[in-house]
């Protein structure tokens, strides 16, 4: 609780402004470091994003201040840790903050929940209160939303592409959650990427074998005769040396190709690859290049 001076209109007038210097503050960090650290999400746009399955109602909960990151509404009176963004909302706040101090209880708040992140539907401003006041919890009703990704306390609005992206490879690519697990790429284009390169495994496998196959056969098919052996020399070959498994995976098989015009796996292809990192053969060809720089 901020220092009380025994007036609580005068201090919740004090509260507002410090919160209000703290995120004049937020901001100029946030200008510096040029992120959206402190930009408050979106609910739907994250749903969106991570894709709704169902939701369910949790009831009366207590639930951590710091876990709400989110709003359904759609405007901007508050940052992502709730400090008012202008001087508009602050005779509601004071009002709410002066009867806090009197010791009036607040009612719970409204939230929805995905994961470990809570979004506002109903109290914004009993949350910037009860954060200016230095509360660490707060009652709420709380729907949980299902959703087909997840998504923890660190992401932002710069990670949704990236979530969309893996949501879809999900849907094109039905893994086992363990296999899922091992899938990790930073750039959201590879998701599209790999499940083009998966769809195209699974054709010439169809092709070969003359036995039609569902999406989540063709998946597993692929996690456990391509990718976990080919990950599997990768790493007895040396050549696992930068970024995730999977992004030396799709890198090494995409300069299999380039270089080699094959899609077999062994290990002369593997020794071929090595050479072809330690001594270049292919100096003339920009893709070639890039891969080569990303491997090294």
């Amino acid at each position: 609780m901020p220092k009380d001076t025994g007036l609580p209109q005068t201090d919740a007038q004090f509260d507002f402004n410090r919160q209000r210097r703290r995120r004049t503050l937020a901001r100029l960090v946030a200008r510096l470091r040029r992120g959206d650290v402190n930009v408050i999400l979106p609910f739907e746009e994250v749903v969106q994003a991570l894709g709704r399955r169902g939701e369910r109602q949790l009831g009366l909960q207590v639930i951590d201040i710091d876990s709400i990151v989110g709003t359904v509404d759609r405007g901007r009176e508050f940052d992502r840790s709730f400090r008012p963004t202008s001087g508009r909302v602050r005779t509601r706040w004071e009002r709410i903050a002066t009867e806090q101090r009197k010791g009036k209880a607040m009612p719970p708040i409204d939230v929805y929940r995905i994961g470990d992140l809570h979004f506002v539907k109903d109290g914004h401003h009993r949350v910037s209160v009860a954060r200016g006041m230095g509360l660490d919890k707060i009652d709420a009703y709380v729907t949980e939303v299902i959703t087909a990704v997840g998504a923890g306390r660190e992401i932002t609005l710069r990670d949704l592409p990236l979530k969309s992206h893996e949501r879809l490879f999900r849907e094109r690519v039905p893994l086992s959650p363990a296999a899922e697990e091992r899938i990790d790429l930073k750039d959201e284009w590879r998701y599209a990427a790999l499940a083009e390169a998966v769809e195209a495994w699974g054709f010439r496998l169809i092709q070969e074998t003359g036995e039609s196959m569902t999406r989540p056969q063709v998946a597993e098919e692929w996690f456990r005769h391509e990718y976990e052996p080919v990950v599997k020399m990768l790493r007895e070959g040396g050549l696992l040396r930068s970024g995730s498994e999977t992004e030396a995976y799709m890198r090494v098989a995409a300069l299999r190709y380039l270089v080699l015009r094959t899609h077999e796996w062994n290990d002369a292809v593997i020794e071929r690859l090595r050479e072809e990192l330690e001594r270049p053969s292919w100096d003339d060809d920009t893709m070639v290049k890039q891969l080569r720089r990303e491997l090294t």
